[in-house]
């Protein structure tokens, strides 16, 4: 799974509304200062966002954007899937459909356990737990499993 820098910003733009007061929208330069996001590349995504209704928009002095429903009720898959699509995309077809054959038709249950696993960490998250910097327990100690890890050569990006 390859997260694109779109989607990383995405997620760090809703991080910051779910991060401010709700009880008043946040203006696009201030969301692209806080987290560094090039402001044109920002406006963009949150229109996507707007139409998927997971943000609102107001116009004026005192206008900007706010999340459409509770930080604890947005999980980042949905976010994902507004600005990439699906969360595991298998050259476009159904893991069921894929038709491996012979020596390679395990490979089919290998693209569901991928599937399965990104789609647990990725709903079992919201933007509330982000904020928070409390994640769910399994999901935490996925991520201490990888920081144990012995450090490995340095990779490239192919490698990982």
């Amino acid at each position: 799974m390859r997260i694109t820098a779109k989607a990383d910003y995405a997620l760090r733009a809703m991080a910051q509304l779910a991060a401010e007061p709700s009880d008043r929208a946040v203006n696009a330069e201030r969301i692209a200062e806080a987290q560094d996001i090039p402001l044109r590349f920002l406006l963009g995504i949150m229109s996507e966002l707007k139409h998927a209704r997971l943000v609102s928009s107001s116009r004026g002095a005192g206008g900007g954007y706010a999340l459409s429903r509770p930080a604890d009720e947005i999980t980042l898959a949905e976010v994902l899937r507004v600005v990439e699509g699906p969360l595991v995309n298998l050259h476009d077809t159904r893991v069921g459909d894929l038709g491996h054959k012979g020596a390679a038709r395990s490979l089919t249950d290998v693209w569901r356990a991928v599937r399965t696993n990104v789609r647990f960490v990725l709903e079992g998250v919201t933007l509330a737990d982000v904020v928070a910097g409390k994640l769910p327990p399994e999901i935490e100690s996925l991520a201490s499993s990888y920081r144990a890890e012995p450090d490995r050569a340095p990779q490239t990006a192919r490698d990982n």
